[in-house]
């Protein structure tokens, strides 16, 4: 295999040229700031990187590893329901009653 192994489908990224090779995507990670690079997403990216183009790993995963470190997922926001008490006040136990 070699860094030139064109990707199935090109990972899109905004304001630059779609990523077609694996060379391609192994320029974009070089040039992001070393902050960026500690994450573990973008660690999984680097790691798939190398194994897909020097090893003949498969290409589909360095791929994914990719659009996940490109397009992560949102933090999760949580209510306590201590907050939304409107439906709890006009109830009340049988003991109470």
């Amino acid at each position: 295999m070699s860094w030139d192994l064109r990707s199935p489908d090109p990972i899109p990224v905004s304001g630059r040229k779609p990523l077609e090779t694996l060379c391609d995507a192994g320029a974009y990670i070089t040039a992001l700031p070393a902050e960026t690079h500690s994450t573990p997403s973008w660690q999984t990216a680097i790691d798939c990187l190398p194994l897909a183009a020097d090893k003949g790993g498969p290409v589909e995963f360095a791929r994914l590893a990719m659009e996940k470190a490109l397009r992560p997922k949102p933090t999760p926001s949580y209510t306590s329901a201590k907050k939304d008490v409107k439906w709890r006040s006009n109830y009340k136990l049988v003991r109470d009653r």
